[in-house]
């Protein structure tokens, strides 16, 4: 099949969009179909390299940290993408790019599946004054938006369930965002037969992504800051719009020499920062699925993270990493992966540590590229045969109405 995808953003930032999209181009070309990428210039010109189409954009950061705004409606690009007539449209943002997937849709006579990355209700401090107001708003927009698509992804039945409360009634589909395990496995091997250096002699605390501010990292930062939190190393790969005050929070509780932050890393190096922890640690409630968890998982890490409903079938307590609730929850957690009495041991972790971390590791197989490859298209095919299916019950239609008015 020929397969259009369209995004606002497909940059070289970690970012759980971005990785979905590149890891479902590598699972759909394996499997022998043909995919192309339109998405949005970041150099104010319009060009292309390979498979991938760079719409000119604007500065849209006013409206959403990030966005961008395309300055052509009607772009040559739309055309040659239009003409090379792809069998779907699959649009992975609901901004500028979503109208670009629309159009050629409709024009190429194409499906129109949309995945739902992101959960908007979280994130209106960003664009609304009142949180109560923002969300409705968001309800609507969302609602109206996927009148058009033929079909949406959800990527946990926690979207799947928010979809429907906004009142959306095309299909929608919950299929997991796939990610290649492979450079998780490998740094982990790695990590293993090298022997590498700690960053301090504390079990250490990893968090991955985006800095901002509905992450909840403050939750983490004030745990740290109790006598039970003393313990502790806490590393955050990434950057974002609330690390600078993060950073100063840091220095007022005095945590400085115990929390370390990357700021922006090269996505290639992001699976050798994960083995430098020894627990994944999250506070967030804003995830449609969360991919740092599976990588996390996949690096052999048990993770420790706010209860959520994202997190359904993914963390099972005492097995893989636990779920919790309250501060208190959240250090009986560590305390079992990281008991005290090993210290005089000079040990950091006991048996209990190295069956979650084993676990950890055997429960991420479903999320592999493969099996998001091979769910995606059988939707894809599904989607084509339907709409082919209307299509000549359309030209059906016309074709009976034309004879009944030579008829006459």
């Amino acid at each position: 099949m020929k397969i259009l995808i369209t995004t606002d953003v497909y940059t070289s930032n970690v970012n759980g969009v971005v990785t979905s999209i590149k890891n479902l181009t590598k699972a759909l070309t394996e499997r022998g179909h043909e995919v192309r990428i339109l998405t949005l210039s970041q150099r104010g010109a319009s060009y292309r390299e390979g498979n991938v189409y760079y719409i000119r954009s604007l500065d849209a950061g006013k409206v959403y940290p990030g966005a961008r705004a395309a300055v052509s409606p009607c772009h040559r690009f739309v055309k040659e993408l239009v003409e090379w007539k792809p069998d779907v449209v699959h649009s992975q943002c609901e901004f500028t790019s979503y109208f670009y997937a629309r159009c050629i849709a409709k024009q190429a006579k194409a499906p129109l599946l949309h995945t739902y990355h992101t959960v908007y209700e979280d994130y209106t401090h960003y664009f609304s004054p009142s949180e109560k107001l923002g969300k409705k708003a968001v309800a609507f927009l969302t609602r109206h938006l996927l009148k058009k698509a033929d079909g949406v992804i959800a990527p946990t039945d926690k979207v799947a369930r928010l979809l429907y409360s906004y009142g959306v009634e095309v299909p929608v589909y919950t299929v997991p965002t796939g990610i290649d395990l492979t450079p998780y496995e490998e740094a982990r091997r790695e990590r293993e037969r090298e022997g590498w250096r700690r960053l301090t002699s504390a079990p250490i605390l990893v968090t991955v992504g985006r800095v901002a501010k509905e992450k909840n990292l403050d939750e983490i930062l004030n745990f740290l800051a109790t006598k039970r939190g003393s313990r502790y190393h806490w590393l955050v790969v990434g950057d974002g719009p609330h690390r600078a005050e993060l950073e100063t929070r840091c220095r007022e509780l005095g945590l400085s020499r115990r929390v370390t932050f990357t700021g922006m890393v090269d996505p290639k190096e992001v699976p050798f920062y994960y083995q430098m922890g020894d627990a994944f640690v999250s506070a967030s409630t804003s995830e449609t699925q969360g991919l740092t968890y599976v990588e996390a998982l996949s690096s052999g890490l048990p993770a420790i993270c706010r209860k959520d409903d994202c997190l359904q079938g993914v963390i099972s307590n005492g097995k893989n990493g636990w779920q919790y609730e309250t501060a208190e929850e959240f250090f009986d957690a560590l305390e079992i992966l990281f008991p005290e009495s090993l210290v005089h041991r000079q040990k950091i972790t006991g048996w209990e540590y190295e069956m979650c971390s084993i676990n950890a590791r055997q429960s991420v197989y479903r999320f592999s590229t493969d099996e998001f490859g091979r769910s995606m298209e059988a939707i894809y095919r599904s989607l084509r045969g339907a709409k082919e299916e209307v299509l000549e019950k359309k030209t059906v239609l016309q074709w009976r109405k034309g004879l009944a008015a030579l008829r006459k």
